[in-house]
C-alpha cells in the first residue's frame, strides 16, 4: 500500500476498523467488521456512508461569463444535451472517443453560472487533460483540491440528511444544490450508484470527518465499503468504468442509448458534432453488433468477469462475455451483466458459461435485477 493516496476520512475508516485495501491509486475501505453482506441488506434497508473521495471533481467555468458556452464547449466532447440541462439540475454522460468508444462516465450539473463534474478516480487526469486541450480556449477549468465526497444511500437516507440539512428534503433525483451547515457550504447531488434514494455530498476536507461522525451517530446510518458498493450497484444494474465499459465499447452496445438525448441524434437540432458521432449515430440507428445484458445463472455458482458465454452446451463458438458478476444479497442468488451478440440478446434466452469445464445454463434477463427506489 506504500505510495497509494489516502482520503480524509482515512482514521477514521481504521478507527471504524475497516479492512484496508489499495483503488485507484488510494487506500480504500473495502469492507467494515459487519461485512459486505450485511452492509449491502443494511443500505437497501436504512442508510450507508459511502467515502468516494477518490472520484474526482471538476469545475467548468466559461470565460464568457455564460454557462450556454460552457455547455456548448463540453458537448463537443459528450453525446449529451448538456445545453438543455436546467440550473440545479444533474445528468449522467460519457466521454467518447473517434472510434466511439466510451472514455469514462461521468455526471454533469448546471450551477448556475458553471458546470460541476464528478468523474471515475481511475481516469481523472486523462479526463481532466481531455477537457483541458478541448475546452480550454472557451472555458477555464479546475480540478478541486482539498474537498471529499461522501454518498449517503438508501430509504432512510433523506431522514438521516435532513436531519442535519432540513432543505435536502426539499431536493428530487438529480437536483443539486448548495446547502449550509454549521457555516460549512455543502455541495449537494440527489443521486447515487446504488440503485437506492440518496445523496453525494462534496464537503470541505477539514469538515469531512465531523460531517461523516455526525451521520454514522445517527440509528439509521451504517459506513459501507467498497465491496458492497460493487454489489449494489451490480444489482442496480449499473456500469462499473474498466469492466462494463470502456474505451472499445460504444454506447449502443452498453444498452446506454437512454443517455443520448433526442437533439444530439440524426435530425436532431444539435445532431453529432461529439467524438465518434459517425458510428454511435448509425449504431442508434441500426443497431450494435453486441448488446450489454443481464443474466440469472441457475444454481448459486456466481458468474464472474471473464467468463466465457455460449449459445449451447456444446457449441464452441462463444457468443460473449460476462463482465460483472458476483451474489445479489436482495435477490439472494447470483447475478451477472455482460455482452453478447444481438441475435442472442433477447430477453428470456437461456445461454451456457464455461465453469470449471462445465457449461452452466443462465438466463437473459432484464435489468436492474432489483428496482430503483429514487426520489422523483
Amino acid at each position: 500500500m506504500s505510495g497509494d493516496k489516502q482520503t480524509s476520512l482515512h482514521g477514521l475508516h481504521v478507527e471504524l476498523g475497516a479492512k484496508m485495501v489499495p483503488f485507484a491509486g488510494y487506500d480504500m475501505p473495502v469492507q467494515y467488521p459487519m461485512g459486505v453482506l450485511k452492509e449491502h441488506l443494511h443500505c437497501r434497508a436504512a442508510a450507508g456512508l459511502f467515502d468516494v473521495s477518490h472520484m474526482g471533481q471538476v469545475l467548468i467555468r466559461p470565460k464568457s461569463g455564460d454557462v450556454a458556452d460552457a455547455a456548448r464547449a463540453l458537448e463537443t466532447l459528450v453525446p449529451v444535451d448538456v445545453l438543455g440541462l436546467g440550473e440545479g439540475r444533474q445528468r449522467y454522460g460519457f466521454f467518447t472517443n473517434e472510434a466511439g468508444g466510451i472514455e469514462d462516465d461521468l455526471m454533469i450539473a448546471n450551477r448556475g453560472d458553471h458546470l460541476f463534474l464528478v468523474v471515475n478516480a481511475a481516469c481523472k487526469d486523462a479526463d481532466f487533460a481531455h477537457m483541458q486541450a478541448g475546452l480550454g480556449a472557451d472555458c477555464d477549468l479546475e480540478m478541486i483540491e482539498g474537498r471529499s465526497l461522501l454518498a449517503l444511500q438508501g430509504p432512510a437516507a433523506e431522514g438521516a440528511l435532513a436531519s442535519l440539512v432540513p432543505a435536502a428534503t426539499d431536493m428530487k433525483f438529480m437536483d443539486v444544490a448548495v446547502l449550509d451547515w454549521n457555516g460549512c457550504e455543502l455541495w449537494i447531488s440527489r443521486s447515487g450508484y446504488t440503485g437506492e434514494d440518496g445523496y453525494e455530498i462534496s464537503v470541505p476536507d477539514g469538515q469531512a470527518e465531523e460531517l461523516a461522525r455526525a451521520l454514522l451517530a445517527l440509528e439509521a446510518v451504517e459506513p459501507i465499503g467498497l465491496g458492497a458498493r460493487d454489489s449494489l450497484r451490480l444489482e442496480a444494474g449499473l456500469c462499473l468504468y474498466g469492466n462494463d465499459i470502456d474505451s472499445d465499447t460504444s454506447p449502443t452496445e452498453a444498452a446506454l442509448n437512454w443517455a443520448i438525448q433526442k437533439v444530439r441524434r440524426t435530425d436532431g437540432a444539435r445532431a453529432g458534432g461529439f467524438p465518434g458521432a459517425d458510428r454511435i449515430l448509425a449504431e442508434l440507428a441500426g443497431g450494435a453488433a453486441r448488446k450489454r445484458v443481464g443474466l440469472r445463472p441457475e444454481g448459486r455458482a456466481p458468474m464472474r468477469g471473464g467468463t466465457i458465454l455460449f449459445a449451447d452446451e456444446t457449441s464452441t463458438t462463444p457468443i460473449g462475455e460476462v463482465t460483472s458478476g458476483g451474489f445479489g444479497p436482495t435477490i439472494q442468488g447470483p447475478m451477472s451483466m455482460g455482452y453478447v451478440t444481438a441475435e442472442n440478446a433477447t430477453i428470456g434466452n437461456t445461454i451456457y458459461a464455461e465453469l470449471r469445464g462445465k457449461r452452466m445454463a443462465a438466463t437473459l434477463t432484464k435489468m436492474p435485477f432489483t428496482p430503483a427506489n429514487f426520489k422523483r
